[in-house]
């Protein structure tokens, strides 16, 4: 049973921290990640700002792509549950999936299970889920257990194994409305089962958007999810995000897109259908 030693929101928390109560790795972990990842700028190709948000914009992005022949599987709650998820029993979580110490699924599984006992920044929730149910079970808490929710995510309509290219926005698909609506985003995180880091801000300053794209290598056509994150002074200083985009705390939106294996979850609603912005 084979992990990838890395997922690209745990790549994005060795880089940066969202806050005053920043996440991080211990520098031989970060060392090692990096010297595997010798293209690790190209992963961090996924953020723009709001004016960027428009048909005929040419935006250099990176949208990783998983398998899922090979990929984790969810796992039912009670099977997930059966089993410890915490630093503390790593040892015996090593034993149970056959990993040795120190090899690189030891070490994202150990980075894996720190990342889920963080502390949130400020006015944020988190969650790791381990099972389906229990991502349902967060969402529900977090949205309104009144409210029906929809899963939102990235959807790749030709198949390709470019990773990274120049894509042009053809047209904004969807503009998720409500200002004060609450949502929860889940990104995946290498373990030897399918598991989740589910967090969610008090923040209503965000917008969600459904964004056709097209590559320029290949044609490849991507409808992809993006969050916009319209108040940012909160945020750290030294978040990646301000480095690559040339901006500084509250001075803008920072937006990003979702890779295919992430999930937007919010109440069900009506939506906008755009062309342009």
């Amino acid at each position: 049973m084979g992990i990838k030693f890395i997922s690209w929101i745990l790549l994005l928390h060795l880089l940066c921290s969202h806050g005053d109560q920043a996440r991080e790795l211990d520098e031989q972990t970060e060392k090692k990640s990096l010297e595997i990842h010798h293209d690790i700028d190209r992963r961090l190709m996924v953020f723009f700002t709001l004016k960027d948000l428009k048909v005929g914009k040419i935006m250099q992005i990176y949208f990783p792509k998983r398998d899922p022949s090979t990929s984790p599987k969810l796992w039912p709650k009670e099977k997930a549950e059966s089993l410890p998820f915490s630093s503390n029993q790593l040892s015996y979580l090593l034993k149970f999936f056959s990993f040795s110490q120190g090899s690189p699924q030891a070490m994202a599984m150990e980075d894996t299970l720190r990342q889920c006992e963080s502390k949130p920044i400020k006015g944020e929730v988190i969650f790791c889920a381990t099972s389906l149910e229990s991502m349902l079970e967060f969402t529900q808490n977090v949205v309104g257990s009144n409210s029906e929710v929809q899963v939102l995510t990235t959807f790749h309509k030709t198949k390709s194994s470019v990773t990274f290219q120049n894509y042009t926005i053809v047209e904004i698909l969807m503009e998720i409305l409500p200002p004060k609506t609450k949502m929860v985003a889940c990104h995946s995180l290498p373990y030897p089962y399918a598991v989740f880091y589910c967090h969610s801000t008090e923040s209503e300053k965000n917008r969600v958007f459904r964004v056709s794209l097209v590559g320029e290598n290949n044609g490849d056509i991507v409808e992809a999810m993006a969050v916009c994150h319209l108040d940012t002074s909160q945020w750290a200083p030294n978040h990646v995000s301000f480095q690559i985009l040339g901006v500084t705390p509250g001075s803008s939106s920072v937006c990003h897109f979702f890779p295919a294996q992430d999930f937007i979850w919010i109440p069900k609603f009506k939506t906008q259908a755009s062309s342009t912005m």
